[in-house]
């Protein structure tokens, strides 16, 4: 019995042990070859700061007066150097964290056997790649670093562990200790030869640890004076260290700064875990070959929170930090590291990028020939499987390919397929042979090796194909096959279109139910109930009749009265709500675009009475009529840049333009296309809230000129191909709303005798051209709001656009006939050029409407500089 009991004893014993040697192995691997590049460094020495425990959140935002907590680094970041977030990962702890920033590779999982407190096994640092390393700050820290390191030229010097008092009244002292440290360092080194040489030397790192924070957020919260207190003094504190360096080398340019944090914390003073607050860390990066600021082209509600979204922000993973200071003094990259070099931040010539970038991709390949070496040595030859696109001949062609382009001067060309331009080469070669021997005429030698120029510009990126099938495999195959089944049944409303005008009816009957369908109208009953009715409002138009001979007034000066309505109801709003995008001299803008507005109806109503009255064209109503007609394009462009108050400013101008072109109930389509347009920009917003991509942000608070060149800030997904979609429909509808305008049986001449009346066709033609256009810039600059509002980038939106269009092109294309009647073969070809000319026409549409809504005619006077 107790032989019994012991064996189950010592079998338990070896299940509860076995879990540890089976998860919890270390996997870092030994054995590398350090990697480092041979090109001269921007920078001689660095300087680390990690204020311990600080958060991103409260580190970047303005205090309670709208002033900056640290305001020497927030000038940093404005004038001087590169910022942006670093992701910390789980767990949040200050080891972990600093060893992920100094080592380049996050927790090792075997460190549970000690209890978290130490790396199970020697690692390689920055420090341990240094001439000279001195470290000043906490004994839990500092001592990790020296431990493993090689030779003995990483110093440290630690204050006592009684000193890091949770229950202290100012952890602060933590921080001076630090700086005061410091500051006699540098003194004694005056005096110290030895010292002074070694100082002088390159490869120097500088690390300042500050634990006063984490000691003030643990103790108090992250919320409390003591805390946002401590920003402001180790902001000081940078302030005076990095004033002291620099005068101490003489302002010699070559030291580089580095200041960003191990972890954050919660609101109620803990870290460790996953939560934002705990994994978003600051990252300021300034001096010695990094960039200086440079202008944002990306809009996000995070840096607008901070009013820093004016400048670029470079986002980065924690270990990233670590290649980035090895490549900044040219050290050897850390063995173990994983962290991949924010080539962002560096600003040095394209031949030393390229170079840092090949060096960190070799120091990463050095870890997996080892770990395949050691897994080869510990299995089975006839069951070791070797990664194929990894084999060795593999791993020196593509070496042996990038040095060849990094030394040809390619940079952007490295770790591209030299076959595959060898094979489509070869392809174009045949292809000319071929054509050659059939003595085919110039032409078919175009259209054949255009597709293979562009098969080829394809495959360099056919990264794209991998993602989507990346995220295909993520997707339900009968997702899939409905979207497609949508795709389709949307080509062929828009194709049928051109055949029926009521198809369109159909289509936005469609539009309207489609916010029922994702379930928006309980978080935004108004906007949903808005969109239905403004759709089924739209979807009457291409039922009604062209456009006919005979004028109607009444309906003109209707819609023209309707519009003003809107444009005052709007006006109000604004003043109500006394939005701060909007001064008085914006007022003053949609007052005279309104006061514009009203005098288009008046000379609509007088002109057609005096024309009734065969009294002619008053000139006066001529004069006023072309005045309008020209300031269209340029008032906007004088009201502010913000939102809805451009839009306003652009519908109202356009609006009075389009009034003085109408004879009938089309002047009330562009009222009804602008409302709806409106709503789009707010449903679109609903939709990314609902499915989680986006937090409700305030639209008019956006401002044109920041965000129109917006870059990509988030994956596309299909639903963004729905908003595409929406564009080319909305751009059909706008084209057959009211009448063919493709078919000279629609034109009216009445539509421009408030303009002329003596026959001009040139005039005429032109005059018919702008009153087309108006619908589709209103259109196209809701569909820019869109795609800003969005968070997406305009290109890759726009991309979509084309493709739809191109595969309408294509389907007309086949539609072609030369055969029938005159009107069928003549039919067939203006719906095939009309297509092309609108895929065409939409990039210069875009074009047009980035310009209406970015650019600002300032006409303020100013002040000149009086000479002294």
């Amino acid at each position: 019995m107790l032989l019994f009991f012991i064996v189950g004893l010592i079998v338990h014993f070896i299940f509860f042990a076995s879990i540890f040697d089976i998860y919890f192995t270390s996997p870092l691997v030994h054995g590398m070859t350090p990697q480092h590049t041979l090109l001269p460094p921007p920078a001689k020495r660095l300087v680390l700061f990690v204020a311990d425990g600080l958060r991103a959140d409260t580190f970047f935002e303005l205090d309670e007066h709208g002033h900056p907590r640290a305001s020497y680094l927030r000038n940093i970041i404005q004038s001087k150097g590169s910022w942006g977030v670093s992701h910390t990962r789980v767990p949040t702890e200050s080891r972990p964290g600093h060893v992920a920033l100094i080592a380049g590779f996050y927790e090792d999982v075997s460190a549970v056997a000690k209890g978290w407190k130490e790396n199970p096994v020697e690692f390689d640092s920055v420090f341990n790649e240094s001439t000279h390393t001195w470290s000043w700050g906490s004994p839990d820290i500092l001592p990790m670093f020296a431990k493993g390191a090689s030779g003995d030229h990483v110093f440290t010097h630690c204050y006592s562990a009684e000193s890091e008092d949770f229950a202290s009244e100012d952890a602060t002292k933590l921080d001076a200790w630090v700086f005061d440290q410091v500051k006699s360092f540098f003194r004694s080194a005056e005096r110290n030869q030895t010292l002074l040489h070694k100082l002088n030397g390159d490869k120097v790192v500088f690390f300042l640890h500050l634990l006063g924070l984490d000691t003030n957020g643990h103790a108090h919260r992250p919320s409390s004076r003591e805390y946002k207190d401590n920003v402001k003094k180790v902001d000081e504190g940078v302030k005076e260290m990095v004033t002291l360096i620099e005068d101490f080398y003489g302002n010699d340019d070559k030291t580089a700064f580095i200041f960003t944090s191990d972890h954050g914390m919660t609101d109620w003073g803990s870290h460790g875990a996953g939560h934002p607050s705990e994994t978003l860390t600051p990252l300021v990066a300034w001096g010695a070959g990094i960039h200086h600021p440079r202008a944002n082209l990306l809009s996000d509600t995070v840096s607008t929170e901070w009013h820093l979204e004016n400048l670029k922000r470079h986002d980065v993973n924690q270990a990233d930090v670590a290649p980035l200071m090895s490549a900044l003094i040219g050290i050897s990259y850390p063995l173990n590291s994983v962290g991949i070099l924010p080539v962002e931040y560096i600003n040095s010539s394209n031949l030393f990028k390229a170079e840092s970038m090949l060096t960190n991709a070799l120091q990463i390949l050095e870890q997996f020939k080892v770990k395949m070496s050691q897994k080869k040595e510990t299995t089975l030859s006839f069951l070791f499987s070797p990664f194929d696109s990894l084999s060795e001949s593999k791993q020196l062609d593509i070496v042996r390919r990038t040095r060849s382009y990094i030394h040809g001067g390619n940079y952007k060309e490295a770790g591209s397929s030299q076959l595959v331009s060898w094979g489509f080469g070869a392809l174009g070669l045949c292809t000319i042979f071929f054509l050659m021997v059939q003595s085919s005429p110039w032409t078919y030698y175009v259209y054949c090796l255009l597709p293979v120029h562009i098969w080829y510009a394809a495959t360099k990126k056919f990264w794209i194909l991998h993602q989507v099938k990346m995220y295909l495999m993520n997707v339900s195959p009968l997702a899939i096959l409905g979207f497609l089944i949508m795709v389709f049944m949307g080509v062929e409303i828009l194709v049928l279109s051109f055949f029926y005008r009521w198809v369109l009816t159909v289509g936005l009957v469609f539009f309207a139910f489609w916010p029922v369908l994702m379930k928006l109208q309980d978080e935004a009953k108004i906007t949903t109930l808005s969109w239905v009715l403004l759709c089924l409002l739209l979807a009457v138009f291409p039922l009604m009749p062209v456009v006919g001979r005979e004028p109607n007034i009444t309906l003109v000066t209707c819609a023209g009265l309707l519009a003003l309505l809107i444009s005052l109801a709007s006006l109000l709003w604004f003043w109500k709500t006394r939005d701060r995008t909007l001064d008085r001299r914006d007022f003053k803008v949609h007052i005279c675009q309104m006061i514009s507005h009203a005098i288009s109806i008046w000379v609509v109503c007088t002109t057609h009475s005096s024309l009734a009255a065969k009294q002619g064209l008053p000139l006066l109503n001529q004069i006023i009529s072309w005045v309008i007609l020209a300031s269209s394009l340029v008032v906007p462009l004088l009201s502010t840049t913000f939102l809805f108050q451009r839009l306003l400013s652009i519908y109202l101008s356009l609006m009075s333009s389009y009034l003085l072109l109408s004879t009938g109930y089309e002047a009330f389509f562009p009222v009804a296309l602008s409302c709806l347009m409106f709503v789009w920009i707010f449903i679109e917003q609903e939709t990314l809230v609902k499915k989680g991509l986006s937090f409700k942000q305030k639209l008019n608070c956006i401002d044109f000129s920041c965000t129109a060149d917006i870059t990509q800030f988030r994956q596309m997904n299909l639903d963004d191909t729905r908003r595409a979609f929406f564009l080319v429909f909305f751009i059909v509808t706008a084209f057959f709303g009211t009448g063919n305008i493709a078919s000279i049986n629609s034109f009216d001449p009445a539509s421009v005798y408030c303009f002329l009346t003596v026959f001009n066709p040139f005039v005429m033609g032109s005059l018919m051209m702008w009153k087309i256009l108006i619908p589709f810039i209103l259109v196209m600059c809701s569909f820019e709001t869109v795609q800003i509002s969005a968070q997406i980038s305009s290109k890759s939106l726009f991309l979509i656009v084309l493709v739809i269009s191109d595969i309408m092109s294509l389907h007309f294309f086949f539609l072609v006939k030369d055969y029938g009647s005159w009107l069928d073969i003549g039919t067939s070809i203006s719906h095939y050029v009309i297509v092309m000319s609108m895929t065409i026409f939409l990039m210069l549409l875009n074009g047009l409407a980035q310009l209406l809504t970015t650019k600002k005619i300032d006409t303020r006077r100013k002040k000149k500089p009086h000479s002294t």
